[in-house]
């Protein structure tokens, strides 16, 4: 079978489609990864809420200009929950790449075995980072409450390490590295965000290791303060980076919350943590956690 085509480089959305499914340029795997001293990354990017098409160029540039990387880019033209990617149709849709970047905003993809295409790819080894929507995508069943491992509903919150279900209002996160002797967070200070989404923790699986703690202020909204108008401000803490050990391969998967604003992903604090969590998960991270 014949493996299917992506592009090298961004698929840039220019005018308005009316297209219903998700269109992407392509060359081979084989083709991305005739340079093999870079690390072959694919960024798969679209779905609904977010501005894909602007956070995308950000990642590859973000990266490329960081590491010795190369960014083939699977970028959707679909803006809604139901997005699929024509290159996840092939069971060899990983073949060629170090590592895979998970961007997108699926949460009504609910087709199981184009799910588990997916999830095959890293329960084989092939090493994922997962960024903000990514965690919401995927999902069925009673996804609201605690999913149990090997469930139904279960398999994509596995692969992440940590099911979050939704978000409060956009507000400013304080981020704290809670783990700051992690090679990804040596080193990094903390720094707030500007208006973002704190995304939930319903359960953290037993393979992840929290690396970053988010807490956010919300001031109190316009019921709260009929009933009780010296109502305060709430706080609300969740863990909005985090690693997994996925898999019979014990496969590396790096993911953070973080990463709704377009000004948040050009942001170089949030750029260096993408990509220390994409080099440790292809295991080309140096120990100090500086990006080669």
């Amino acid at each position: 079978m014949m493996h299917p085509q992506i592009s090298r480089s961004l698929l840039w959305v220019f005018a308005f489609t009316t297209m219903m499914t998700a269109t992407v340029k392509s060359v081979s795997a084989n083709e991305a990864n005739s340079d093999s001293k870079k690390l072959q990354v694919l960024l798969v990017a679209g779905g609904c809420c977010h501005d894909y098409s602007t956070q995308a160029k950000l990642l590859k540039e973000g990266i490329e200009s960081r590491i010795d990387a190369e960014v083939t880019v699977a970028l959707s033209t679909t803006a809604n929950t139901k997005t699929t990617f024509e290159i996840y149709k092939s069971d060899d849709w990983a073949d060629g790449y170090d590592v895979v970047i998970h961007d997108e905003c699926s949460a009504n993809v609910t087709e199981k075995p184009y799910v588990n295409r997916i999830l095959a790819a890293h329960q084989n080894g092939t090493p994922a980072v997962n960024l903000h929507c990514a965690m919401h995508s995927y999902r069925w069943g009673d996804f609201r409450s605690p999913v149990q491992p090997g469930s139904d509903n279960s398999a994509w919150y596995e692969m992440l390490g940590l099911q979050s279900t939704g978000h409060g209002p956009k507000f400013p996160i304080k981020v704290q590295h809670a783990n700051g002797e992690h090679p990804i967070t040596d080193g990094l200070d903390d720094w707030t965000t500007i208006n973002e989404e704190l995304y939930n923790n319903i359960r953290i699986f037993d393979g992840a290791t929290a690396l970053i703690q988010g807490k956010q202020m919300t001031p109190p909204n316009k019921n709260m303060l009929k009933k009780n108008p010296d109502a305060k401000p709430l706080e609300a803490s969740a863990v909005v980076a985090w690693t997994n050990s996925y898999g019979p391969n014990k496969t590396r998967v790096f993911s953070t919350s973080l990463g709704h604003q377009n000004d948040t992903v050009a942001d170089d604090r949030y750029l260096e943590l993408v990509v220390r969590g994409l080099q440790w998960a292809s295991n080309t991270l140096p120990p100090t956690g500086t990006a080669k």
